[in-house]
């Protein structure tokens, strides 16, 4: 079984052996690592898409180190609350260190519980591939989401791209949304190195049609980075590593410790 569509025509893809085959022939052959390629050269802009190797790598050094553990066991205990059914999509899921988190912690669940993962990045699927057997991962984007409509029972994005319409398009109704996004004083005191004007993150309304927002949690404590190359690998796998000047990298290379908040935020919504 799978709620994988095809991304040309749309149908329901079946598998055979190791490929993915829809009505109309058009066929996708799985990885070695496990994954597949769903995503068209139409749905991706003329610069480059997704995380890249260095970044991919540096999130996954970081992660493993079990910095945002507070986060991931949030997450966790919030999708347990909440997820009911059997069906559950990662939109953005990275090299899947939450996706995997996830389904770990729902290995005792009552029901026979499907895990999907897309990312738009195939250095990131193949990574996440690699890390977790029982979870079907497919490099696609999430404006351009190739599965059926009203498949998920619940759509986890963690600081994901947010596309309304796709997310709703995927959700059966009453599904459930989970959303983990950067709350205002994350990473302060590592942008007090950097940057001369260091700004707050905007946390925007919580409000967003076509969903009731239903459950909240703040994740706040201070990291505690005693060598560079954990404090360079967080800087990498942020949007602010390519943003940033030769001068303000240059501070950040000499670091050698630095104690920096982490603050997150867990929103969940029910789809309307």
């Amino acid at each position: 079984m799978s709620i994988f569509t095809c991304p040309v025509c749309a149908e329901k893809l079946g598998i055979s052996g190791n490929s993915y085959i829809c009505p109309k022939n058009h066929s996708f052959d799985r990885a070695k690592s496990g994954y597949i390629n769903l995503l068209l050269s139409k749905h991706v802009g003329k610069t480059v898409h997704g995380d890249n190797k260095l970044m991919v790598n540096a999130r996954r050094d970081f992660l493993e180190k079990g910095y945002y553990a507070p986060l991931k066991d949030a997450l966790c205990d919030k999708v347990n609350k909440h997820f009911s059914g059997r069906v559950l999509l990662d939109a953005g899921c990275g090299e899947g260190y939450y996706t995997s988190a996830i389904s770990d912690s729902l290995e005792n669940s009552e029901t026979a519980t499907e895990i999907y993962g897309i990312d738009i990045s195939k250095i990131a699927v193949e990574s996440a591939s690699k890390r977790k057997k029982n979870i079907a991962f497919a490099v696609a984007s999430v404006f351009h989401i190739p599965v059926e409509s009203g498949a998920c029972d619940m759509l986890v994005t963690m600081f994901a791209p947010y596309c309304a319409e796709e997310y709703q398009r995927v959700l059966r109704e009453n599904g459930i949304m989970v959303m983990a996004i950067p709350s205002a004083e994350h990473l302060w005191e590592l942008k007090k190195a950097v940057y001369d004007t260091p700004y707050a993150n905007e946390v925007k309304p919580y409000e967003l049609d076509g969903f009731e927002f239903i459950d909240s949690q703040r994740i706040t404590y201070d990291m505690n980075i005693d060598n560079n190359e954990d404090i360079m690998s967080l800087f990498s796998m942020t949007p602010y590593y390519y943003r940033t000047g030769r001068t303000q990298q240059e501070r950040l290379e000499k670091l050698d410790h630095i104690i920096t908040k982490a603050d997150f935020e867990i929103l969940v919504y029910r789809k309307k």
